[in-house]
C-alpha cells in the first residue's frame, strides 16, 4: 500500500474545462484508474478482465469490482465501456459532470489503444465557449484514448452534456479493434460524434488536428477568419468570454465556420448510431477461458 496523495489537485488532474475553457481538454489520465470523486486511484493491470484488476492505495489487496461494491456502486459487468476523445478523459471534467448532478463519480478509467479513430475538431463552438474534439473514422489510425466504464444513470447524465451537438454510436469490436493494457479486446464500445461535423486544415483539406492546446487552436481560426476576428476576437481570452456568455455568438461563430468552407461532414459513423441502447457491451464478451484474456 503506498500513502501517496492521490486526490485530483494533487496529481494536478482538477482542471475543469466546462468551467476554465482555455484549459480544455484538460489532463486525462494517462494510467489505469478507478475515479472516486475527488481521488484518482491507480489500478494494478492483471492478465484478466477489468473487474479483477486490483486497487492500489487500499489498506487490503481488492478487485476492482470489490471497491465498487463497498463504495455501494456496480460493477464492471453492469457498466457501459465509452470511449472519451475531448474532456470526457479528463479526471476533473468528469467528476465535475456528475457531482454536479448529485451522482457518484466512481468511474473506471482506462487507457485503451483503439484503431480507426482519429482526433479532430468538432465544426462548432461548445456552450462553454471551446471549440471540443470529435472523433473521426481513419483506417491508419491507431491512438490511446481513454474509456470509461459509466453505469446506467453515469452514461444518461453524460448524454444531456453531449446532446443534441453529439450523437453516440456503438463501435463493434471487429471493426475498431480496442486493445486494453492486459491485452483484452473488447467487444465494442460507445463513443460520441459531432453532429456538426469536423474541422478541415484549409492546407490540406484534412480534418484539422484535435486535442492540443486550446489558445493555440482558437489563435489560429481566428488568423484564418476576418469574420471570426470581428465576431470573437481579437484573442483566445476574448473569444471564449464572449462566446461563453452568448449563445446567439456561439451559433453565428459556427455559421461561420461553414462559411469559411472548413467544415466536413461526418457520415461515417451513421451506421452505428444507436442513441437509445443500453447494451452491455463489455458483458457480450465470451468468458475468458482460464486466466488468460483474448490477446491482440
Amino acid at each position: 500500500m503506498t500513502t501517496k496523495d492521490r486526490s485530483l489537485q494533487a496529481l494536478g488532474l482538477d482542471d475543469v474545462p466546462a468551467k476554465q475553457p482555455l484549459t480544455y481538454p484538460g489532463r486525462p489520465t494517462t494510467e489505469p484508474s478507478l475515479l472516486t470523486g475527488g481521488e484518482l486511484l491507480q489500478l494494478d493491470v492483471r492478465p484478466l478482465r477489468l473487474g479483477e484488476w486490483y486497487v492500489e492505495e487500499r489498506q487490503e489487496q481488492q478487485r476492482l469490482d470489490e471497491a465498487l461494491a463497498d463504495l455501494g456502486q456496480v460493477g464492471t459487468g453492469n457498466r457501459h465501456p465509452v470511449i472519451a476523445v475531448g474532456s470526457n478523459a479528463s479526471p476533473g471534467q468528469v467528476a465535475h459532470k456528475l457531482t454536479r448532478l448529485g451522482i457518484p463519480a466512481a468511474v473506471p478509467m482506462v487507457p485503451v489503444r483503439v484503431h480507426g479513430i482519429g482526433v479532430g475538431c468538432s465544426g462548432h463552438i461548445s456552450p462553454a465557449g471551446y471549440v471540443a474534439g470529435t472523433p473521426y473514422v481513419d483506417p491508419r489510425a491507431e491512438t490511446t484514448l481513454v474509456v470509461t466504464w459509466l453505469d446506467s444513470t453515469q452514461l444518461k447524465a453524460v448524454d444531456d452534456t453531449e446532446f443534441p451537438d453529439y450523437r453516440r454510436a456503438i463501435l463493434p469490436g471487429d471493426a475498431f479493434a480496442m486493445t486494453m493494457p492486459s491485452g483484452e479486446r473488447l467487444g465494442g464500445a460507445y463513443i460520441y460524434f459531432s453532429a456538426h461535423g469536423v474541422l478541415a486544415d484549409p492546407a490540406t483539406g484534412q480534418p484539422r488536428p484535435g486535442g492540443g492546446d486550446q489558445a493555440e487552436l482558437l489563435a489560429a481560426l481566428l488568423a484564418g477568419s476576418a469574420r471570426l476576428r470581428e465576431l470573437l476576437g481579437p484573442d483566445p481570452a476574448a473569444w471564449v468570454r464572449r462566446a461563453g456568455a452568448d449563445r446567439a455568438l456561439r451559433e453565428r461563430g459556427t455559421l461561420v465556420f461553414g462559411e469559411e468552407g472548413w467544415v466536413l461532414p461526418q457520415t461515417d459513423f451513421l451506421p452505428y448510431v444507436d442513441d437509445a441502447s443500453e447494451l452491455r457491451l463489455y458483458d457480450d464478451l465470451p468468458p475468458l477461458d482460464g486466466s488468460l484474456p483474448r490477446r491482440a
